[in-house]
């Protein structure tokens, strides 16, 4: 899940749907992104950073993603 992203989201009081209309998505693209299912492509992810008003690239670390390298 990208927790960076839902909790600038839920700060700015923000639904999913609503932050989806604001980037120009469907709420359902939105919400994949979030959890970490989909990696959005470079223009929707400026988009994202522009409407939560965003610099760091953080806001995109997915904390589901495995662990690369050995144990």
């Amino acid at each position: 899940m990208r927790v960076k992203l839902a909790a600038l989201r839920k700060d700015m009081g923000l639904s999913q749907e609503m932050a989806a209309e604001k980037i120009h998505i469907s709420r359902s693209h939105y919400s994949q992104i979030e959890s970490g299912d989909k990696t959005p492509s470079l223009d929707i992810a400026l988009r994202i950073k522009q409407v939560f008003d965003y610099s760091d690239d953080d806001i995109f670390l997915n904390l589901n993603a495995p662990k690369k390298g050995k144990y």
